[in-house]
Order: C-alpha cells, then structure tokens, then sequence
C-alpha cells in the first residue's frame, strides 16, 4: 500500500503547478495535503476514482488539510474524524480515516513562530496529537502522517548549531517528538534510513536554499512500532518540486 503526505503550501497554487499530473503519476493509495489555504469549493478539482476528505481553517487563506482515498483499493473508511477528540479543529489541521486495520492520520502540527510565540499552544498541541495516538494504537495501528514542522535531530537538518531554539528546532518541540517517539511510534524513515545525511523535505525560498540542499526534513510519518516490520520503504521525493515542501511516501503491506 502506497502513502504520499505533502505539504502543497497552498491547493489552489499547487494545482497551476503541474499537481494533476504529480498525482496521476504517484498512482498512491492515499494522498495526503497540508497546508490547502483554501475554504470549501475554492479548488474544483476531483479527482476520479478517490473518496476526498477535507478540513478547512475558520480563517480563510491558512492551514487546512485533505486526503484523498483510492477507491477500488481502500474503499470507504468505517469513520471519518476532524480535529483531535472534537478539539483543536478550528485550523482545520487533523484528520482521521479509521478503516479495519489501521487509522490513518493526516496533521498540519502548528508553527511555533518566530521568536517562540506560539510554543504554549503548539506543546498543547503535540501533547493532545500524542495522547490521542496512544487511544488509537490500543484499538488498533497508527499511520500518522504531515508537516510536523519539527526537525527531531541534528542530523535532519543543514545548519543545526545555528538554528538551535529556533522555531521547528528548540528543545521544547523535538522533546515533544521524543516523547512521542517514546510511546509506542516509529519515525519510518529514520528507522531505515538512520545515518542518511542531507536527507530534506523542506527548503526556504530564499538565498537559492533548494538549489543548494540547505534544508529540513520536518515531513514525516510517523507508525505504530508494530508495523515497523511491515514497512517496504520510507522515501523522500526531492525531485517533485511545486511547493516549498516536497512529497513523502510510504510504502507498507497492509
């Protein structure tokens, strides 16, 4: 079964971008977006042959998430849910697809902004994420996917000296991965790939930052430990270009 999450950095943008093509080609079982910056009925693209889940921000232009579920594959999800427990759903950052094996989790994990100012709310977040996670894992698997805007480790990212307590790379928010990481979840692609250098999915638009591989790897998925021996590959698609994030994928027999 065939995973991509990516961080579109605006639906409606991706789409003049050459996204239909982008899908087509991925042939995924999921799809999974971050970031849509749009409101319901704002991008009229349907995709044939997929279900289309979407939460949308109550502020218009931000965050927002969607999924798209390959129909003849996956089928319909037994339950559909926004936000975390009822809570947290007015970003429009989380949705979850429950089907018979596993849940599937898509999540745009608030910024913490420039200078921390959104730290408190942001380790609410993350604490919220983990404790819900761990309910579902005692039901049954988790596949948690998005721009968790956190690079858990020195290795995830180009200059980690110099970003030290910046936003996506202070001790609160990679304690945050920690602990999450700790109670009962794998980081697939780091349980692959553990000493793989300059391995990123996100690249500042300034100073040519793509071009020169000054990047982070904040987009992750993130699965429940037991289908860690499950999992075929874990992949950073760096050649897909359209937003300032790129494409992850995981591929796992289900």
């Amino acid at each position: 079964m065939k995973f991509i999450s990516w961080n579109v950095n605006g639906f409606r943008a991706v789409l003049g971008k050459g996204f239909a093509e982008i899908f087509e080609a991925q042939d995924a079982d999921f799809f999974c977006l971050q970031e849509t910056k749009m409101q319901e009925g704002q991008a009229n693209w349907h995709p044939e042959g997929y279900h289309e889940f979407y939460n949308y921000a109550e502020k218009k232009g931000y965050s927002g998430t969607a999924i798209f579920a390959k129909k003849d594959t996956v089928g319909e999800p037994i339950s559909v849910a926004y936000g975390i427990n009822g809570e947290h759903d007015d970003e429009g950052r989380v949705i979850t697809l429950e089907y018979p094996d596993f849940y599937l989790i898509c999540c745009y994990v608030p910024n913490a902004q420039d200078g921390l100012k959104r730290i408190d709310y942001r380790l609410d977040f993350e604490e919220a994420m983990r404790k819900y996670m761990m309910e579902l894992d005692a039901i049954k698997p988790v596949i948690y996917c998005g721009d968790l805007n956190v690079a858990h480790n020195e290795i995830d990212l180009k200059n980690p000296k110099t970003n030290r307590g910046n936003a996506g790379f202070s001790d609160e928010e990679r304690g945050a991965m920690t602990a999450l990481l700790a109670s009962g979840f794998t980081d697939s692609f780091r349980h692959l790939y553990p000493d793989l250098e300059q391995a990123y999915s996100w690249w500042s638009y300034r100073m040519k930052a793509r071009e020169r591989n000054v990047g982070w790897r904040i987009d992750y998925f993130i699965i429940s430990d037991r289908l860690a021996d499950k999992m075929e590959d874990s992949k950073i698609l760096s050649d897909i270009y359209g937003s300032d994030h790129c494409p992850v994928e995981l591929d796992i027999n289900l």
